[in-house]
């Protein structure tokens, strides 16, 4: 059967966008506001900000604008996230998008008048300022990039334009990809991108997966050339605005607003590349022999080690797993989890034209909105604490910051959804001593959290830095090339114990990150965090949770570097890195003693 069109779902799977706004109407009175509140900055601040009061006043008003945009904004694209098939949605986003871009062309005067001002005035600002210190402190950090006023009011203009990009990208694979069903075993099955991502990846029947991957991968392939132009689009304007901007590289511009070194982003890549890809290829040839298959495939990397075992799980029967599973982070944590069920925070449904994977999207002064969708699977249950990992730290952090400080860097933003991952994984462990339980449980760490962590995204990340040190020199990407250059990415990693085809040299095609600049690699970076301080709170319980309520509370206060130091952890060294690749080994080495055992 075909998916259901979203207005087929029913209600009680979908997230409540009225506890954003109760009806349109009332979000356009608060693009009013914003409008006003733009007409009143300019007319009371424009070619006026030259002491530190007058610069702390109109940030304050400036704060306002945020928070509107962010509202207003959200409002308007989760509603296009679950359905682009809703040409009424899309245009309503357009327009308020088009907005944005004229209101923020007519503030760049606010942030480029700040810089023009002596550095020993922005330090007055700064100390008296309450809820607009950080953002002073980054337009400090911002001076040397900053362009003429003109220039920053011209790219503000742009801005919808320059993103644009990503909407193509989303509008080909989510509303223009129509998939054909196909054959297996001498049965019809429906294909959609979000049927294959979400559940024919990990289908345990061999021949009708393998089925879905070749009829997948014929369809993507269509739009290769098409996928690969708006990608080429995309990495040469980054690379614009970096030489713009007085940059020495595309990668300086990118990491900049993560407040990290190069040597961190290329020790995340490097290392993984070298040290785990050895693990994994022993984790790939167990698979290899446990399903008896003829060869390893890239089709057949996140079939389960025991699929007999993994239970089927309801939405409702999922409570109880992530509400025990997270009960270590206290009471106040797993009222919030308890909360996101019972207000519809989550979009469970299955629906044609719905984006793929799992999101968090955490409004100021608001509850968080989650989108995945539910298969029944325990890897649902995962990616569901995952995502409850990005909503309360945001909950924590927008409730003790200001808007202006919840901005966390990206290199950190994965650590606590990665936590609750490993934090539920914890509980599974201890609640069943059986051998065949603790095998099913290791192996969804490895093939779901680690997998989809320090493997998916890492080849995601080493593909990329590929593609950036080509535009770095000058030159472009087709689909030739970036197929060519997915293919070698995964040959290297996976050796000669996983076949990769040229369909697997497609898998550049199937992941909206490439758009979201060097976001890839923090999931390894965040997940590396994450598992030291899992095992802090293991080895030392109650002290290590109040640490790590404290880093989530903290925001963007505190540049990657410190969030990790008041975890405990100190990710200036590559030891962190190294004792969780070796963690990761260690439990690839108890999943293939076990099957020893069991077998």
């Amino acid at each position: 059967m075909e998916l259901k069109s979203r207005s087929e779902v029913p209600v009680e799977l979908t997230w409540d966008l009225s506890s954003i706004y109760k009806t349109e109407e009332e979000m356009y009175q608060d693009v009013e506001k914003l409008k006003s509140l733009c007409e009143h900055m300019e007319r009371e601040y424009k070619g006026k900000l030259d002491s530190p009061q007058r610069i702390n006043a109109c940030l304050d008003d400036y704060r306002e604008i945020y928070r509107l945009r962010t509202l207003t904004g959200l409002y308007c694209d989760l509603a296009v996230s679950v359905d682009y098939y809703n040409t009424y949605h899309q245009e309503r986003n357009e327009k308020i998008s088009s907005l944005f871009s004229e209101i923020f062309s007519k503030l760049s005067f606010v942030e480029s008048e700040i810089m023009e001002q002596e550095d020993a005035l922005l330090q007055e600002a700064i100390e008296i300022a309450r809820e607009n210190k950080l953002f002073l402190k980054d337009i400090l950090r911002d001076k040397p990039h900053h362009l003429h006023p003109e220039t920053e009011r011209a790219l503000a203009a742009l801005s919808q334009t320059i993103h644009a990009p990503y909407q193509i990208y989303n509008m080909a694979k989510l509303a223009d990809m129509k998939f054909d069903s196909f054959q297996a075993g001498g049965k019809e099955y429906p294909l959609g991108y979000s049927l294959f991502e979400n559940n024919y990846v990990y289908e345990k029947d061999t021949e009708v997966r393998r089925a879905a991957f070749t009829a997948f991968s014929r369809k993507i392939r269509e739009y290769e050339n098409v996928t690969a132009t708006v990608y080429n689009t995309q990495v040469r304007t980054e690379k614009t605005i970096a030489s713009l901007r007085g940059f020495d590289s595309v990668f300086d511009k990118l990491l900049f607003p993560q407040k990290v070194s190069q040597e961190m982003y290329h020790r995340q890549i490097d290392l993984i590349t070298e040290c785990l890809a050895p693990h994994m290829r022993r984790y790939a040839r167990l698979l290899k022999r446990i399903h008896k298959l003829d060869r390893m495939t890239f089709a057949d990397l996140k079939i389960a080690v025991d699929p007999e075992y993994d239970p089927e799980v309801t939405i409702e029967e999922s409570k109880a797993y992530i509400e025990k599973g997270l009960a270590i982070l206290g009471e106040e944590y797993v009222e919030m989890v308890r909360t996101a069920y019972r207000d519809r925070w989550v979009d469970f449904a299955q629906n044609a034209g719905k984006s793929t994977g799992g999101f968090c999207a955490s409004p100021y002064g608001k509850n968080s909105f989650i989108l995945l969708s539910w298969h029944n699977r325990m890897a649902d249950v995962f990616t569901l604490a995952h995502e409850l990992g990005h909503a309360g730290h945001f909950k924590a952090c927008n409730g003790s910051q200001s808007i202006f400080d919840t901005d966390v860097s990206s290199y950190f933003l994965e650590a606590p959804s990665t936590m609750n991952e490993l934090l539920m994984a914890q509980y599974l462990l201890k609640v069943n001593p059986d051998p065949r339980f603790r095998r099913w449980v290791l192996s969804c760490m490895i093939s779901n959290t680690y997998y989809h962590n320090f493997v998916t995204h890492l080849i995601e990340a080493a593909y990329q830095r590929e593609v950036y040190r080509i535009i770095d020199k000058g030159g472009s990407v087709n689909a030739e090339t970036l197929n060519k250059i997915m293919r070698e990415t995964l040959e290297k990693f996976w050796g000669e114990e996983v076949e990769i085809s040229e369909d697997a040299a497609l898998t550049w095609m199937r992941q909206p990150h490439y758009y979201m600049g060097l976001y890839s690699y923090t999931y390894s970076a965040g997940l590396t965090v994450a598992t030291q301080v899992c095992r802090r709170i293991e080895r030392e319980g109650t002290p290590a949770v109040e640490d790590w309520k404290k880093v989530l509370a903290a925001g963007g206060t505190l540049e990657p570097e410190g969030l990790a130091k008041l975890a405990g952890i100190d990710i200036t060294t590559e030891t962190p890195l190294r004792e969780t690749i070796a963690y990761i080994g260690e439990m690839i080495g108890e999943i293939e003693r076990l099957t020893e055992e069991l077998l």
